[in-house]
């Protein structure tokens, strides 16, 4: 064990900022499958989702600990600086199950060989990708 590790016995949280709290609370829980941890304040929604923590939250202003930053929902869906890839068995499997409880898909499966993928986006426009690896 390196005691000098700043990140000894630490999990990661990824905070997606959202418009509507419920609506996308409905996402995660109905489509994804995700487990609901806790709310708090109204606006705020931890979740559980395939090991992993996510924290959605709604827009804040500025506060004592981050002065000059903002948490704004994305304002553009075409223009990404963050995604999550879920690594799938089988591409087109996954694509039809999620497709039928109301994610909706950029495109179909699309086969680049060695990996087969697509895109889908939360209600605020957050990117996902499942893929399944042939290589």
């Amino acid at each position: 064990m390196n005691t000098e590790d700043p990140f000894h016995q630490s999990e990661l949280t990824t905070i997606l900022v959202v418009a509507d709290i419920a609506k996308s609370k409905t996402f995660y829980l109905d489509v994804l499958g995700a487990e609901l941890f806790r709310e708090y304040g109204g606006s705020s929604v931890v979740l559980k989702f395939l090991g992993q923590w996510i924290l959605i939250v709604t827009a804040g202003e500025p506060t004592a600990d981050k002065p000059d930053t903002q948490f704004t929902p994305p304002e553009k869906p075409d223009s990404v600086s963050h995604s999550f890839t879920i690594r799938v068995s089988d591409c087109q499997k996954s694509y039809d199950i999620l497709k039928q409880r109301g994610a909706e898909f950029i495109t179909p499966p699309y086969d680049w060989g060695a990996e087969v993928r697509c895109f889908f986006r939360d209600p605020d426009g957050h990117l996902f990708e499942i893929s399944e690896y042939r290589g």
